[in-house]
């Protein structure tokens, strides 16, 4: 996930695995694997990197397994 700022000023999270480009024009707009568009104030060089330091994070992070479940009985 990484934080980003709409024109407004308002911060909103956007899980970044849902990015499919970011292009500069001169303001910089999102557009994600839905087709939904966002614009937003940061530069596009400053997304990429979010979204790669995301990535890296991700990649990092140990795996989880559940352990079986262990009934309890009592006689």
């Amino acid at each position: 996930m990484i934080k980003l700022t709409r024109l407004d000023g308002h911060a909103f999270i956007l899980n970044a695995d849902l990015i499919r480009f970011v292009e500069e024009r001169p303001d910089t707009y999102v557009t994600l694997i839905s087709g939904d568009r966002i614009l937003v104030r940061e530069a596009m060089d400053q997304v990429v990197e979010l979204a790669v330091e995301y990535q890296q994070r991700k990649a990092m992070l140990p795996s989880f397994q559940r352990s079986p479940s262990h009934a309890i009985c009592s006689e």
